[in-house]
């Protein structure tokens, strides 16, 4: 199993950039493919990125792309997502979430078994 706290949320202005983290607690953490997901009041969670274990290549929604990037470091067993360009849409619950031996490529928040409590990211007009 692998526990999951994401950090770094808070209020931002159209345009501005936050940098989300996410620890992850718990053993053979290389071995999970990681998400970040949103989820906006009224609307299903959603994906923003995904990246395998191996660090290949991510996934990003077309919403993000170009504005958001996602980084893991497996040595500290943290996932990242640098957010850049935000807009008012970005605004929601921010969750990290993890399978392991995930072998997707489009991170459906079905796939994944493993969530945090998820962080509250604002981005004001």
């Amino acid at each position: 199993q692998v526990q999951l706290v994401e950090s770094g949320g808070g209020l931002a202005q159209a345009g501005g950039s936050l940098r989300l983290s996410c620890a992850a607690s718990g053993r053979a953490f290389s071995t999970y493919a990681m998400g970040w997901f949103r989820q906006a009041p009224g609307k299903a969670r959603e994906v923003v990125a995904g990246v395998g274990s191996s660090s290949e290549s991510a996934y990003y929604a077309d919403s993000v792309k170009g504005r958001f990037t996602l980084s893991r470091d497996n040595a500290k067993n943290m996932v990242y997502l640098q957010m850049n360009s935000l807009q008012p849409d970005d605004s929601a619950v921010y969750y990290c979430a993890a399978e392991r031996y995930y072998r997707g490529t489009l991170f459906y928040p079905a796939d994944m078994s493993y969530w945090g409590q998820g962080t509250q990211v604002t981005v004001s007009s």
